[in-house]
């Protein structure tokens, strides 16, 4: 009569363990957008994928991040002066998405993200947009590049 009670509450506690590891799937998916290119239809087809997945996962479920390097600022420079774009971005903002800006490009092409970018604040500029990319990576960000 032992046997069975100890094959019964190993299976319990097998399928508690299960069960405590698909708590832990439950928590947050984190992805980071690579956008490194200067093309206004790419980058609306971009904002309608970042839309078109919290839509699907559910904003309370994703930490997203968009790392906006090289041709990539251009997102923000277009929206400048494109009020569809500035919608876009501010959706998104609300429903938490981060955007990151390349301090090296910023510099390099000698950009005033003050004067020249639609609503950036200094705390969203990072030192170098690969960089910071890689570092996601590591922490567990899944990359997708659109």
């Amino acid at each position: 009569m032992r046997r069975p009670l100890a094959i019964a509450m190993m299976a319990i506690l097998t399928l508690g363990a299960g069960i405590s590891t698909s708590l832990a799937d439950n928590d947050k998916k984190k992805v980071v957008y690579d956008v490194n290119y200067d093309d206004p239809k790419r980058h609306n087809g971009t904002l309608r994928n970042i839309q078109n997945h919290i839509n699907a996962v559910g904003k309370e479920n994703l930490d997203l991040r968009v790392v906006m390097h090289g041709k990539g600022v251009s997102l923000l420079k277009h929206a400048k002066n494109d009020s569809q774009i500035q919608r876009k971005v501010a959706n998104l903002k609300k429903q938490g998405v981060k955007f990151n800006v390349c301090a090296d490009t910023l510099s390099a092409k000698n950009i005033n993200y003050k004067n020249d970018l639609y609503d950036v604040s200094k705390k969203e500029i990072v030192p170098n947009g690969i960089a910071e990319i890689a570092d996601l990576q590591t922490r567990g960000y899944a990359y997708i590049k659109p």
